[in-house]
């Protein structure tokens, strides 16, 4: 079976969905934090103090956190395919039954669909196991490494602008400027992502920028309320 040259946007989704979720959380966690504390009349330094460790803090979990659930990830695929190994090892005619069955449950004729198991098992007989009974190829195999970098790195990146936007922005514009710069952050991140994975971006701009709208005013909501009876 080669690999066709034909564009698709499928085989991008593991590394496309955490530099994605990264940044959506580094710009809104982030923004939050620093919105809930401003609106608490904090002072500037403790403002951006809470943000580089809203960043730092963040990253490092982002990091940890996909590591771990993409290794879980990880572990259960390959132990599925050392069990499809085996099987190959010790029931081939078995394997090659279900094979069979598979293709001819597609739609191809009884003889047609014995002649391509039989073939793709000369070829590769795990590589079309794989692909066809658990749906794993090695474009779409969970990559724990790589899912916890670019999950920290896109969180750094996100996080770092609302930290940047509240740092130059004056002591009377602070929570509007970070507002207004985290909410362009997430139109920007919306229309990036679509495009990446090929979708219209209306919907997952729209999806972005009212989660995030809603999570910055309750964060300042609540900033503002507990700020009035802690000060």
């Amino acid at each position: 079976m080669e690999r066709h040259d034909e564009g698709h946007f499928s085989h991008r989704i593991g590394l496309l969905r955490a530099m994605v979720l990264g940044a959506n959380d580094g710009i809104i966690s982030t923004a939050c934090l620093i919105l809930g504390v401003a609106a608490a009349d904090a002072e500037r330094g403790t403002i951006i103090t809470a943000g580089i460790a809203a960043l730092v803090a963040g990253a490092a979990s982002m990091a940890i956190g996909e590591y771990v659930s993409v290794s879980s990830q990880r572990d259960s695929e390959q132990a599925d395919i050392a069990k499809e190994m085996w099987e190959l090892e010790h029931t081939p005619e078995h394997e090659l039954d279900e094979l069979t069955a598979i293709y001819k449950g597609k739609g191809l004729t009884q003889e047609l669909a014995r002649a391509v198991a039989t073939q793709l098992t000369k070829e590769d007989a795990l590589k079309a196991h794989m692909a066809e009974e658990l749906g794993i190829s090695q474009l779409t195999l969970a990559r724990p490494l790589q899912a916890s970098v670019s999950s920290a790195l896109s969180f750094s990146v996100g996080a770092a602008i609302p930290l940047i936007a509240v740092s130059i922005a004056s002591a009377s514009q602070r929570i509007a400027t970070t507002v207004v710069v985290a909410l362009l952050a997430l139109i920007a991140l919306g229309l990036a992502s679509s495009r990446a994975g090929g979708a219209h971006p209306l919907r997952p701009t729209l999806r972005v920028l009212v989660g995030g709208s809603i999570a910055m005013a309750f964060t300042m909501a609540v900033g503002s309320l507990v700020g009035g009876v802690v000060l």
